[in-house]
C-alpha cells in the first residue's frame, strides 16, 4: 500500500498550530447595525438524551470570510471558492506598532516593498495577513476605537496596497479588524479596499486572532467554512501551521 500523503500529515501533525479564530457568541463585537447573535437552546443532554442549540447570525459573524459575491453579484460565492485554496502559504504584514500610534494608519504600497526588501517578494498563490494587534480589543468593546465625538478609528488595507498583492497573484488577505477598511471610510459607509479586493475575485477573512505568534514567513494557514448554498459570507474556522 502507498504511504500517500500519510507522511505528509505526520510531518503537519509535529508542527505547532496556532488557532487564528474568536469563538463567536451573542454580545461580542460586530459590524456597525447588523444584529446580535441568539442562542437557543432547543433540547438538553441531561433531560432529552442530547443537546441541540439553534444559532441565529449574520453570515458575517466573528471570524468570517467574505467571498466576492459579498460585493458583487456576479462573483463567486463560498461554495465556488475551491478546496484547493484551504491550505495556503501565509505571509504576515506587521502593522501593529503603527497602529498604536496612529489607529487611522493604512498599510501602503511602501509598506510592501519594506516587507519585500527583508523578506524578498511576497509568492504568487498565498494568504497575506495584516498584523495589527487590533484582536487584543476584541473584549473591550473598542474594535473601532470611537472617540469622544463618536468618530471611528481602525487600521486597515489601503486600495493600492492590495492592487499590489493583486499584481503578486496572491490569493487571498485577511485581517484582525472588522473590516478590510480603516475606520473612517467605515464610517462614511465607503469601502473602496475590500470592494476593490473582492471585485477582482479574491477573498478575505476578518477578525483574525493570535497573528502575533506567527513569523513573518514559513508558515501554512488552512482556513475552513461551511457552504451555504449561494452563500457570500460565514464564520470561519481558521489555523496556522508553523513547523518547529
Amino acid at each position: 500500500m502507498s504511504p500517500g500523503l500519510w507522511e505528509t500529515a505526520a510531518l503537519l501533525r509535529t508542527a505547532e498550530f496556532t488557532d487564528l479564530s474568536h469563538h463567536f457568541a451573542p454580545d461580542q463585537p460586530r459590524f456597525p447595525g447588523d444584529p446580535d447573535a441568539t442562542l437557543t437552546r432547543l433540547s438538553d443532554a441531561a433531560s432529552d438524551g442530547f443537546t441541540i442549540d439553534q444559532h441565529c447570525f449574520v453570515g458575517p459573524w466573528g471570524t468570517h470570510v467574505d467571498a466576492p459575491a459579498h460585493v458583487d453579484p456576479a462573483g463567486r460565492t463560498l461554495s465556488e471558492i475551491s478546496p484547493r485554496d484551504s491550505i495556503l502559504p501565509l505571509v504576515v504584514l506587521d502593522l501593529s506598532a503603527e497602529a498604536a500610534a496612529n489607529p487611522d494608519v493604512e498599510l501602503s504600497p511602501t509598506h510592501l516593498h519594506s516587507w519585500e526588501a527583508i523578506h524578498g517578494q511576497i509568492p504568487a498563490g498565498s494568504f497575506v495577513a495584516l498584523r495589527t494587534d487590533w484582536s487584543l480589543r476584541w473584549d473591550s468593546g473598542q474594535m473601532y476605537d470611537t472617540d469622544s465625538q463618536g468618530h471611528r478609528h481602525s487600521p486597515g488595507w489601503s486600495v493600492a496596497a492590495l492592487q499590489l498583492l493583486h499584481q503578486r497573484q496572491v490569493i487571498a488577505i485577511g485581517h484582525e479588524t472588522l473590516d478590510a477598511d480603516p475606520g473612517a471610510s467605515v464610517e462614511l459607509a465607503q469601502f473602496p479596499a475590500q470592494r476593490w479586493w473582492l471585485e477582482h475575485d479574491h477573498w478575505q477573512i476578518e477578525a483574525l486572532t493570535n497573528l502575533a505568534a506567527l513569523p513573518a514567513t514559513g508558515a501554512l494557514i488552512i482556513a475552513t467554512w461551511p457552504v451555504p448554498r449561494d452563500g457570500v459570507a460565514f464564520p470561519a474556522r481558521a489555523c496556522a501551521l508553523v513547523l518547529p
